[in-house]
């Protein structure tokens, strides 16, 4: 999907890492919430609270999921995150981002 119809926007940034890291939240007709976002070169480690679809939009994301080996993942491809975890992610570039909360 390349576009999301008749939802709301959250006005204000999610800003990370001293801005490395920034997102806007949208949320669905159905109360459903995700963010789109752009990661700048860096190492980053996030902790979750829902189960998370990380979508890659752009770029490139090297991902350590818990209890896992780094792995590479390119635009167009995606991964799971586990509720209530860490990752961490090593971005060598720009990377853009849909983040689902499942």
């Amino acid at each position: 999907m390349s576009e999301f119809n008749n939802v709301t926007i959250v006005r204000e940034a999610n800003v990370y890492f001293d801005g490395k890291v920034t997102s806007r939240t949208v949320v669905l007709e159905d109360g459903t919430k995700k963010t789109l976002g752009v990661m700048l070169a860096g190492d980053y480690e996030f902790n979750t609270d829902a189960r998370e679809l990380m979508e890659v939009l752009a770029g490139e994301m090297q991902v350590q999921l818990p209890g896992e080996e780094w792995k590479t993942y390119a635009a167009g491809e995606s991964y799971y995150v586990p509720a209530n975890s860490s990752f961490k992610l090593k971005i060598t570039g720009v990377a853009d981002y849909c983040c689902s909360y499942l």
